[in-house]
């Protein structure tokens, strides 16, 4: 997977949900150092049928950045998760069996 700038990871992530329905408030995103433990353990994002994207950053910074760029665009969520490892960008749909 290629390491992205704040820009780069934010127009992928966002083209994705733009292309599977761009009604924001039913995404969630956020940061993660495992962004696979974090959907798929955490959240309860099914692998094989959920909707679901993350893109590995720079920096921490940047991949703070992606998350509050998302946010603004209306996506559920929360700043200040995460820790200095953060790394990857994250968002998923959410439905009945993700938290939330």
């Amino acid at each position: 997977m290629a390491i992205l700038n704040a820009t780069q990871a934010f127009d992928k992530i966002k083209s994705f949900i733009d292309d599977h329905n761009n009604n924001y408030p039913k995404w969630y995103s956020g940061i993660a150092s495992n962004p696979r433990e974090r959907l798929f353990e955490e959240h309860n994002v099914s692998e094989k049928s959920g909707l679901w994207i993350f893109q590995r950053c720079l920096s921490e910074q940047s991949v703070r950045s992606v998350e509050e760029a998302l946010l603004k665009l209306g996506c559920d969520g929360g700043t200040g998760g995460g820790d200095e490892s953060s790394a990857y960008a994250y968002a998923y749909r959410k439905s009945a069996n993700t938290n939330p």
